[in-house]
């Protein structure tokens, strides 16, 4: 059996020896703590530089103004540096837009898919054709909208209908509709 002599070293008495698990803890924390406060020093940039700037954030989001935009006309405006088109159906347009078996379509969606329920009226979509991202006619009064009455691509000669689906052409998809909502019965958030 050991005694309190083998265990103490030559020279110290047993009130100078500290516990060496509390010791082993003060030297480890001694080491972390700088280190995390390093670590964090050098990680905040950059994690923080990856966040989007103030302007970025500023055109995240686009309102528009409906109450001027008679039925079957529409607007440009931008969302994200990129044309968006707003269009106000009229009765005509909706009822030719209902009217297409989803056969015939390539890329089959529904009016009412595109649209917000009880605004189907409202056809918001990106301007961009979704073959080589041209922007098409038929946005304003007096463009080519091609034999489906929606839109026509002026590169490569895509079609779309009064919903904006593709009917003909090289375009593979319908034209992208973003993520917005009625703030109010004349106007919409997008983003």
């Amino acid at each position: 059996m050991a005694t309190v002599d083998d265990v103490i070293p030559e020279g110290e008495s047993p009130d100078s020896v500290s516990d060496p698990r509390r010791r082993d803890f003060l030297n480890i924390a001694a080491v972390a703590f700088p280190a995390t406060a390093g670590a964090v020093a050098v990680l905040f940039p950059l994690v923080n530089q990856m966040s989007p700037s103030a302007d970025v954030l500023a055109e995240s989001t686009t309102t528009v103004d409906l109450s001027k935009i008679q039925p079957g006309q529409g607007v440009i405006t931008t969302f994200r540096k990129q044309p968006l088109f707003v269009r106000n159906l009229t009765p005509k347009e909706v009822a030719e837009a209902n009217a297409v078996p989803l056969s015939e379509l390539r890329d089959p969606e529904t009016l009412e898919k595109r649209t917000q329920p009880g605004h189907e009226n409202w056809l918001i979509t990106l301007g961009v054709c979704t073959h080589l991202g041209c922007i098409p006619l038929g946005i304003n009064e007096g463009d080519n909208r091609g034999k489906f009455g929606g839109y026509f691509c002026p590169c490569h000669g895509s079609q779309y209908d009064t919903a904006g689906r593709i009917r003909q052409g090289p375009a593979p998809k319908n034209l992208a509709v973003p993520p917005y909502k009625f703030t109010s019965p004349t106007a919409i958030l997008v983003g």
